[in-house]
């Protein structure tokens, strides 16, 4: 199963990207923000990938942040949310919001969602009330690149700038890396992560890639 994709944005659609890996073109589906802010054509971007195999088709799904692709698929333990419509969900509202909407049992919120009635809106408090609570704190993941960069220059110590080059020494790009730590830095937290040894940072920079 691909898990990541690492490439160039080739062209884009109305619901979708083809990302260039080495030559081969993958077309990916995106929410509507995720398209939003994909960089411009040509450039290198980082996905994290869910791959849906079906009898007639494989189908890739992709979120710039790890936080989306997890609740992606909690969405889809809902009886009646297949992926195209866990997308359009996604589409609909950010990460945090929706996190809270469904652990506030806000109905009217939720049923303002594409292909969203009541009865689904019900089902998605009742079955994931628990099972999103820790999202709700999420970052919407839409700050730009200069902003990712001050996170990660704000950072105390030489351990992100040698956790930096190991893992350009490992082949990933500089924009890659940078990105992963800054997701790590958000789920750890600012403190933890300010104290967390070359060791550390690595193993956890490549959970978040991998």
């Amino acid at each position: 199963m691909i898990a990541t994709l690492i490439g160039n944005v080739l062209m884009t659609g109305p619901d979708r990207a083809v990302i260039d890996v080495g030559g081969v073109g993958y077309e990916v589906f995106l929410s509507t923000d995720g398209l939003a802010r994909l960089p411009e054509k040509n450039s290198q971007v980082f996905l994290h990938i869910h791959t849906h195999v079906r009898e007639d088709a494989i189908v890739l799904f992709g979120f710039l942040e790890v936080e989306e692709k997890e609740l992606f698929l909690i969405l889809k333990t809902v009886s009646g949310i297949g992926p195209k419509l866990g997308l359009a969900i996604l589409s609909g509202m950010r990460v945090a919001e929706l996190c809270q909407a469904i652990v506030r049992e806000d109905i009217g919120r939720l049923t303002t969602l594409q292909g969203v009635g009541k009865r689904t809106a019900e089902r998605l408090c009742v079955e994931l009330k628990d099972k999103v609570s820790h999202l709700q704190g999420a970052g919407d993941g839409r700050e730009g690149v200069a902003e990712r960069a001050t996170t990660l220059s704000s950072a105390p110590s030489g351990a992100v700038l040698d956790t930096l080059s190991a893992l350009v020494n490992l082949g990933y790009p500089d924009p890659v890396a940078r990105q992963a730590l800054t997701v790590v830095k958000k789920r750890v937290g600012a403190a933890s992560f300010a104290t967390m040894q070359v060791e550390e940072l690595i193993r956890e920079t490549l959970r978040t890639l991998a």
